[in-house]
Formats: C-alpha cells, sequence, structure tokens
C-alpha cells in the first residue's frame, strides 16, 4: 500500500513536471523569431507528423517563408499555457520585401514538439497592407502583463474577441469594446485621431458575414486571444468564399482594448 502510494504520487508529480509551462513557451516563440530571422527552419524542433500550412495551404516547411531570411524589426508573442500553444507577429519593413507574418504554433503537452505550424503572411498588394504604417502603431501599444487579481478568464477573452466578429453577421450585437479602443488593420490605425476616446466601432458591412474557421490562442496573463479565421466576401473575385485572416485582441477588464487584422488577398488589395 505504502509503495502504490508513493508511486501515484510520483507519477502525479512527474506529469505536474513534463506539463507545459509558460517559461517553455516563451522559449519556443524566441526560437521561432530566431528560425525566421535566419532562415533555418530546424532551429525548431517538429514532432514527426507535424503540419504546416500559410495563408491556409500546406506547405512543405523547407519551402515557405519560414526558410527565408529577414530582418524582423518588432514582434510580439502570447502563450496559452492550456493549449501548450503559442501565436507570434512578426512586423518587417525590409523595403524589397516587407511582411507582417502572424504565426500560430500547437505544441506536445510537455512543449517539447511542434505539433502544428499555421501563419498568415501577409505582404505587398494584400488587405490594407503597410508594414511601416504597421510597425509604427504596434509598438507604441501597451501590452503589459495584467496584475493577477485584474484578469479575465479565459472565457471572458474569448467572448470579447467572437463578439467582435458575430458582429459583422449581425451589427446589432453587442460588443464589449473599451474607450480608448485602437484598431490596427494592415498599416491602417484607428487609434491616431482620437486616442483618448476610439472605441473600434464598425460600420455593418454591406451584407452579413459570418467569419468562418475560428482557431483560438488565449494568454490570460496578457489579457490576449488570437483568432485565425477566413475573412469573407472581402475578396472580390469569390464574395461567396473566405481568405485568410487573423484577429489579435487585447482584453482589459472585459473590454477590447486593442484590435490587430492581418488579412491575406488573392488579388491585389482584394479586388478593392
Amino acid at each position: 500500500m505504502l509503495y502504490s502510494k508513493w508511486f501515484v504520487c510520483a507519477t502525479l508529480a512527474s506529469h505536474v513536471s513534463a506539463a507545459c509551462n509558460r517559461a517553455t513557451l516563451q522559449e519556443v516563440a524566441a526560437t521561432y523569431v530566431e528560425t525566421q530571422a535566419t532562415g533555418q527552419p530546424m532551429l525548431l524542433s517538429f514532432a514527426s507528423n507535424t503540419t504546416y500550412a500559410e495563408n491556409d495551404k500546406p506547405i512543405a516547411i523547407m519551402r515557405g517563408v519560414l526558410s527565408h531570411p529577414m530582418t524582423i524589426d518588432f514582434n510580439r508573442s502570447i502563450y496559452d499555457t492550456t493549449q501548450c500553444a503559442t501565436f507570434t507577429e512578426l512586423t518587417v519593413t525590409a523595403p524589397e520585401n516587407p511582411y507582417v507574418i502572424a504565426t500560430r504554433i500547437m505544441l506536445t503537452e510537455d512543449g517539447s514538439k511542434i505539433t502544428k505550424m499555421e501563419s498568415v503572411v501577409a505582404n505587398e498588394g494584400d488587405w490594407a497592407f503597410n508594414a511601416a504604417g504597421h510597425l509604427r502603431w504596434t509598438r507604441q501599444e501597451k501590452w503589459e502583463p495584467i496584475p493577477e487579481d485584474e484578469r479575465d478568464s479565459r472565457e471572458v477573452i474569448q467572448a470579447a474577441g467572437d463578439a467582435y466578429l458575430d458582429q459583422w453577421a449581425d451589427s446589432t450585437l453587442p460588443v464589449p469594446l473599451g474607450t480608448p479602443c485602437a484598431r490596427l488593420e494592415g498599416g491602417a490605425y484607428t487609434g491616431q485621431s482620437n486616442p483618448a476616446a476610439n472605441t473600434c466601432a464598425m460600420p455593418a458591412f454591406p451584407q452579413p458575414l459570418k467569419v468562418p474557421n475560428r482557431r483560438y490562442i488565449i494568454d490570460e496573463e496578457l489579457g490576449a486571444v488570437d483568432i485565425f479565421n477566413g475573412f469573407p466576401w472581402l475578396e472580390a473575385t469569390k464574395t461567396d468564399g473566405a481568405v485568410p485572416s487573423t484577429n489579435f485582441i487585447r482584453v482589459e477588464k472585459g473590454l477590447i482594448r486593442y484590435i490587430h487584422e492581418n488579412t491575406v488577398c488573392e488579388t491585389p488589395n482584394c479586388g478593392r
């Protein structure tokens, strides 16, 4: 009996020590940034069955943007210890090939291997794209850790993000927008005209838009959620379909403070 109790305790302890933690995820995100900067995908530790996609299309890792070195001007990451996953937004302003890249990384339970990696890779010709504008505004925003007693739950953070996207289908639905709130869409920023009073309120779209294929990364400590999704209607050549998009959202005390949208087009500026 004593042995069995010891065995159970030891097993539980091993599971706790092997569990995904924030430090592990921070290391993964930092290695991802280094990987993209150097163009050396093998710096990352991939599981044998890892899936990799760019703009919702599967591609061999060595043929993707990850294998192209680039000077990264700014990066911001969040860490989801519940799912053992990370999200990172990169800004690259090199005139010859600028990018804004949003990447979600899913890992094994202990965080040792990457099982899935997806990126929304936006550059010239994509929706409202302006890497220099994106850099200017994102580096001014404050996404510091939220004091523990003021943090929202995962459910509250996700609900705020979902409410923002749900309103695209029904403009009468409430959205918990804070004041101030700023939206960075490509390189265009709503927070510059009236930074203390902007609410991120949007007019209704010309038609109801149901946002499909939502995938979440949530970080309670930073009050953040990223939602990979399909942006319907925007691409003029396929108004009945959707293009790859991501909404990166900061929530403070239940209210949305920042929204970053990164969307890829099939024709220049989605034909609009």
